[in-house]
Formats: structure tokens, sequence, C-alpha cells
């Protein structure tokens, strides 16, 4: 309904006689006459008195309160904190009565309290002003309610008439609450329950904007099923502000999919025992049990999603696909086996519970959040997602951060066996982590971290300053056969005492080595076989060295470094290697992604003969 043509004796009637049902024990007075007459309102205004009214204002009031005054002159219970609305003989300027404008004085509401008309006679701290001032080209005054209580500003409405629906909305929320054991019903719940079940059936069928405006328009007013699929919905959409799942938490079907969300959001804005309790609905006994192991699980981010069915079996491969760098192939295993997800529950719309996963919540970028909504999950056939897996992004992007790496590249040999070629003693593969969690890590490791004497983060409990070893991610390079082990925190290069890994990776195959400075003018490659360094270089500002056998024509750092190509030099060189040896780095896995780390042996030399250094000891809180 438009302003113009809102029936407000309809609106006024259904109001009050829903109320009416709810009232089985009147509290007092004003509520006993309501009560007794079924009716929240009063007798109409006649036009003379609303004149009068103006005239004694001085202003012509606006049109939705003149409309609603000639049908109820005053109103009783609008919401749950307004006792009395004023009719025409009631309402007041209110001239900052309280002292108010002192404290909510900026932008709009500066002068508001002044100058605004005053609508609420009875309240629980609650005020209700109409603003000549902020007036809509319909002569429409905005309304500022302010609950005193609630310590936040006030809230607009646009016009007296989306206040009083707003204040509907607001007795419809109360009442589904405070009539648990009396279920609240009447035409308007069944109205907005079937417009529920309509949005689920929406959601599913891919269309989630309609779905989620009309589960929005359902939850303002309470209905108990809509504000669990609404906030899955919005969840996706990368919403964490003020989530709230409804009575999904408490509802064990649903462990696995939406306790794991307030886990992360409990763990990410470090939430104590007790609003961690208040989230999940429970307080004690087994389910509460299996929502504390589950944020457990998420803190030390072993949590593992599930799903049933086809889409679950997808579930495992994809997680196998990602963890391993291939994060494209894994999106694209999810988003065909998606049509074939089952919901664990009837208000369940979507595999929400992938978000929490630490390996394939990355994934979900908005942009695929927006597919995997928008993809069917009724049951029915639906046609594969388009495009395919692009993992294979290259070398050249590596130079678009302008900031130091190295990578070695193994033939033929799966991420898993790059710690028996590159680790350091007794090294094993690390859980998936990002990158800035597996440079957290090195700080807090064995009770403490230090730099190294070439500016490189270490995280043993003792090492030695020449000690040069990397805490390097690992994966597939492409979909050649080759792995990487990459390490986004590189030392300073040290020339004297550099040992490319490249020939001690290369027993039984090939191996590369690449190490980029930008900020230093740096760029080295080394290539090995079969345990013997085949040929290198190194670039140093205009300065090349090379050792071995003849370089390639395709990598010739006289042509790859050309002078007055130094801004795309480095980007030529690693498109250059990208071609010879048919691999690529997984941005994406690299960059938003949790991979699997490695430690490895030290890429500097021990000291010769005479040569001295020092180790360093961490121990205690982080004492050196």
């Amino acid at each position: 309904m438009t302003e113009e043509t809102f029936d407000w004796g309809s609106f006024l009637t259904r109001w009050s006689e829903e109320w009416a049902d709810t009232c089985t024990e009147p509290a007092d007075e004003p509520a006993d006459e309501a009560a007794r007459a079924r009716g929240l309102g009063f007798g109409p205004a006649a036009e003379e008195r609303i004149a009068a009214a103006e005239e004694r204002l001085g202003r012509r009031l606006p049109p939705s309160y003149r409309e609603f005054l000639a049908v109820s002159d005053g109103w009783r219970h609008a919401g749950g904190f307004i006792d009395h609305l004023a009719g025409a003989g009631e309402a007041r300027w209110h001239e900052d009565a309280d002292g108010l404008g002192e404290h909510f004085d900026e932008g709009e509401l500066d002068g508001m309290w002044a100058r605004a008309l005053q609508l609420d006679v009875e309240s629980d701290m609650t005020y209700v002003l109409l603003d000549p001032q902020a007036a809509d080209e319909h002569g429409e005054w905005a309304v500022y309610c302010h609950q005193v209580w609630s310590h936040s500003p006030p809230t607009r409405h646009d016009s007296f008439r989306e206040f009083m629906l707003a204040q509907y909305r607001e007795f419809h929320r109360l009442a589904a609450d405070h009539h648990a054991e009396r279920p609240f019903a009447n035409n308007t719940t069944r109205r907005l329950d079937a417009q529920v079940e309509a949005a689920r059936l929406d959601a599913l069928r891919g269309d989630h904007e309609r779905a989620a405006a009309a589960l929005a328009d359902a939850a303002g007013y309470g209905r108990p099923r809509a504000k669990g699929m609404l906030h899955q919905l919005r969840r996706l959409l990368g919403r964490t502000y003020l989530v709230d799942y409804g009575s999904l938490p408490a509802d064990p079907r649903y462990l696995r999919e939406v306790v794991p969300l307030l886990a992360v959001e409990q763990v990410a804005n470090r939430h104590d025992a007790t609003v961690w309790g208040y989230r999940v609905g429970i307080s004690s006994g087994r389910h509460r049990e299996l929502a504390d192991e589950v944020l457990r699980e998420v803190e030390e981010r072993t949590f593992r999603y599930t799903a049933e069915g086809p889409f679950g079996a997808a579930v495992e491969q994809a997680r196998e696909q990602a963890r391993w760098g291939r994060t494209d192939a894994a999106w694209h295993t999810l988003l065909a086996a998606l049509p074939q997800w089952t919901p664990v529950g009837p208000d369940h719309l979507a595999p929400v519970g992938l978000l929490a996963d630490p390996v394939l919540g990355p994934l979900v970028t908005p942009e695929r959040a927006l597919a995997l909504l928008a993809t069917p999950r009724d049951g029915r056939p639906a046609p594969p997602p388009t495009g395919g897996p692009r993992d294979a992004d290259e070398l050249a992007w590596l130079a678009d951060h302008r900031e130091a790496y190295r990578f070695v590249l193994v033939e033929g040999v799966h991420p898993a066996d790059l710690p028996a070629r590159l680790g350091a003693e007794d090294a094993a593969l690390g859980a998936p982590a990002t990158p800035d969690e597996t440079h957290l890590a090195l700080v807090r490791a064995g009770g403490g971290s230090s730099y190294n004497s070439y500016n490189s983060f270490v995280s043993y409990n003792s090492y030695d300053t020449y000690d040069d070893r990397a805490r390097a991610a690992v994966g597939h390079a492409g979909e050649s056969g080759w792995s990487f082990a990459f390490d986004a925190h590189p030392a300073r290069h040290d020339e004297q005492r550099y040992v490319s890994p490249a020939a001690a990776s290369s027993h039984g195959t090939r191996a590369v080595v690449v190490w980029s400075a930008p900020d230093q003018g740096f760029f080295h490659l080394s290539v090995a076989e079969q345990g013997t360094e085949l040929y290198a270089f190194t670039v140093r500002g205009s300065e090349i060295h090379r050792t071995g056998t003849d370089i390639p024509p395709a990598l010739d750092p006289d042509v790859l470094f050309a002078p007055g190509g130094e801004g795309r030099a480095e980007r030529r060189a690693l498109a250059a290697i990208a071609v010879h040896f048919g691999v690529g780095l997984p941005r994406f896995a690299l960059t938003e992604g949790r991979l699997h780390h490695v430690t490895t042996r030290s890429w500097t030399s021990p000291p010769g003969p005479g040569e001295t250094y020092a180790r360093i000891s961490l121990g205690g809180s982080g004492g050196r």
C-alpha cells in the first residue's frame, strides 16, 4: 500500500483484535478498559478537533498522522513500551524538556529535541517525536523514537505511518516471545508463516534475493523460523555482525552447521563462556558438551565440515584438492555436487558449515557465495557449473606485490613428499594454515621468537645466527606434475653463504629455485637435475652472474633483464620460467587459502674453519 491508499481502519482494527486475543490477565485499569473494548484505539477525531490542534500548535500536522487521528484519536499499547500515544488534544511541543539534546545533537538530530512534536503521553522511558524540519515531498515528518534505557541514538522512521507499522511489528515480536506455551496465532501469523515456507522453497531453488526479502519481513514480526533461515543467507553473504540463528543452535540436527559459525565469531571476538552459553542457547547437558567440543575444534583449527551423500563425498574430495593448493578445482568440485546436497533439517537452506572449515571456508569468496546461493538445491537436476578449474595461475602474478619471496619446484613429486627432500631434520608437514597464521605461529612458537642476523623469522627453541631455514607452504604447481614449496617471508639473501636447495631436492628428478627481492633489485634462478646443479644466474641491479652449463635461450638473463626494462624484468622472467617448465603457482591458495607447511633446511652454509657464530636460545615466556 502507498501512503495515499493506506487503510488505517482495517490496520488498527486488526491490531486491536490481535492484541485483545493475547489478554488473559489484564495488568492495570487502562489495559482492562482496552481489553473490555477489544480495542486499543479511541473514537475518531473530528476535522474541527484536528484543525483546533493545528491552530494551537501553529503547524499543519503531517498527512499520515492526520489520517490516523481521523480514525482513532490516540492509541494504547503502541508496541511494548508506549502505553498511550497522543491524540489531537495531547500532542505538544517537546522543547527539549529533559535536556537530551546535549547528548544526541549530531547531524539531523541537531536541534530536533527543541523543535519536535511529542506524541508519547505515557511510556516506559520512551520518547516519540515528530520532527517538522525533517519533512519529505509529501509533507510527512520523520518520527524519532528514543528509548532512554537503550543508551542508543533515536531510531528514525520516515513517517508516522512507518512508525506505527514498526510498533505493530514490535507487538508481534513480543507476543510471539511471551506466548510460547499458548501459541500466538491469527491471520497475520498464518500469512507470515506461509510466506516463510515459500521463502524456504525460493532459497532452495536459488532465488536467494527474493527469499531474503520475504524472510526479513517475517523476522521483523518475530516469526520463529524466519530468523534462523535469514541469517544463514546473510552469513553466506559475509554479514557476521549480530548473526542470530534463532533456535537452531539448540537443535542437535544443526550442531555441525550453525554452531561452528557461532564458534568462529566466538573465537574471533574473544568472547567469554557466558556469551558462548547465551549464543548456543543451552547451558548444560550432552548437547552443550558437543557444542563445546565444536568450539574447541574451531579454536584449534581442526574442525572438519562433513555432509551426507554425494555432496559429502565431494566435500572430502574438495578438501584434499584445497589442502594441496588446487583451490579452484576444489570449488568446482563443491559447486558441481551442490544440487545433490540435502538439508539436515527443515530450516536448513545451504551448507553454511563450510564457512567454519579451516581448509574449505576460505574458498567461499563473496562471488562464490553468490554462486552457491544461486545454485538450485531442491533436488532438481541442475546444469553443471560454467567454466572449470583454473589453478595454474602461472608465475607472473608474483610481480604484482613487489615483495620478496622464494620457492622451490620439484618435478614428479607429490607435495606430501617434499619434507624428505627439503625439510630440516625430522621435518614433517604442518597443519594447513594461512600465510598470516603461519607468520603468527613463528612469533609464538618455542616460547618466543626472534630475527636471525639476516632478518628472517625463526621459530625454534634455539637457533644459530647463520641459519636460514624457511617456513614454506607446499602444494601442486599446476597440472604438469610439479610441486612447490613457497616462502613468503624470506631472509635477506646472503651472497657469500647462499646454498641453493635445487641440487639436494633434485635426486631422481629436476628441481628449480627462484628467489626475488624487488626492493633490492635481486633475482635468482637455479636449476638442478639428478642431484647436480645444471645452471644458475643471479641479477643484482645491472650485474648478472652466471654459473653452470649453457642457460636455455628462453631463460637468458641478458634478454629477460635487458637495460631499460627494469620495471618489467621480473614479470618477464617469471613468465618465461612458467612456460619453459610448464609450471604455475596458485595465487588464491597462497594468498587466501590454507596450505600445509614444511620447515626447510638452511639456505645458507654453516661457518667455515675459524668463523664464529652465535647460538640464541629462547625460553620462559618469550625471553631471550
